[in-house]
């Protein structure tokens, strides 16, 4: 399980820069992260055919339990982009482009629009029946106001907006939606794409977005370095201690997955239990709750007549012991 594989990098959109690429491909590096959502214009989201794309057979973890129907659902196209360099000298990149459509993130996005839209709409009403009032008595309180609705709600891509000055010098304000510019962003809804340098031979479009959906895996990991392994700053003298370290951590961090996924494997397909949560309700087992459970084990020496025993005080840690498959009356660790 721990052999030496081929690292595959799976990073954020501040991954894909030309610098960062060119380097990761003179290093041999395989990589997958989603391009930077500013160097993919809308419009070429918005001439694909969404019904013509792929669908990939593909559950996401917070839909596993919903009906199929609801579950989120995610189509895929793979064409090719080039990366230009800052200097007409640098030679050009091409990578992998895999467009992915995910109807959760337009699902998300879709809401996200509307929601600021009612509370800009809210804001630029109220201020509209407070014109000339001593909050805003002149077109300079009304335009400063103005901007700040639009700045805070983000909507000035599509707010239209006219003010001006009565004859009895009351401010005069109006405003509308640009309906066309909300529908260009609606069109892009749920759109991302992921660039990477994985030839077809090594993944097809699918197996690329499926890799980079394994990122969440590596990510929980990530929490588990700060949460139960308590791993803090530390000032090291040299490059040599700095690596010794990182693998003692990396070497825990395998030990408390490894016990992770034994019990969660001899728990069989459920993968749940009960008595991990004061209310007795049936969840996935973490490394965390295991060894929140298990913290609490004493280990009663052992003598000469008197084989070392393992004290239990509560029946989960028992359960617990069991899908780990240890005894608690002949504890591994001291058969050697």
């Amino acid at each position: 399980m721990s052999a030496q594989r081929d690292l595959l990098m799976v990073g954020d959109s501040k991954l894909i820069s030309y610098p960062n690429v060119t380097a990761l491909l003179a290093a041999g590096v395989q990589f997958v992260a989603p391009c930077p959502a500013a160097q993919v214009k809308g419009d070429v989201y918005a001439a694909l055919d969404l019904e013509s794309v792929r669908l990939v057979r593909y559950t996401a973890a917070r839909d596993a339990g919903k009906d199929p129907t609801l579950r989120a659902q995610y189509r895929l196209l793979e064409d090719t982009v080039t990366i230009k360099g800052p200097r007409k000298a640098d030679p050009p990149v091409v990578l992998r482009r895999i467009l992915v459509h995910s109807t959760a993130n337009a699902t998300a996005q879709r809401t996200a629009r509307e929601r600021k839209l009612c509370r800009a709409r809210e804001e630029l009403d109220t201020l509209q029946r407070n014109l000339g009032t001593r909050y805003y008595p002149d077109e300079k309180a009304v335009t400063a106001r103005v901007a700040v609705i639009s700045r805070n709600r983000r909507v000035s891509p599509y707010l239209h907006t006219t003010i001006g000055s009565g004859e009895n010098g009351r401010p005069t304000f109006t405003w509308a939606f640009d309906q066309q510019a909300i529908d260009t962003e609606a069109a892009v809804d749920g759109w991302y794409c992921l660039l990477t340098n994985l030839t077809a031979e090594h993944a097809d479009a699918e197996q690329v977005f499926l890799k980079y959906k394994g990122q969440a895996g590596v990510e929980r990991r990530y929490g588990d370095f700060k949460g139960p392994l308590a791993v803090a700053p530390m000032f090291l003298q040299d490059n040599r201690r700095i690596t010794a370290l990182l693998t003692v951590i990396c070497l825990a961090l395998l030990v408390f997955c490894l016990i992770e996924r034994q019990v969660r494997q001899a728990l069989g397909d459920g993968q749940k239990m009960r008595g991990l949560y004061p209310d007795n309700r049936a969840v996935r087992p973490t490394g965390r709750l295991i060894f929140y459970h298990l913290s609490s084990l004493r280990l009663r020496v052992g003598t000469a007549t008197d084989p070392p025993t393992i004290l239990i005080i509560r029946g989960i840690q028992a359960k617990l012991l069991a899908l780990l498959g240890i005894d608690e009356t002949h504890p591994r660790w001291l058969e050697t």
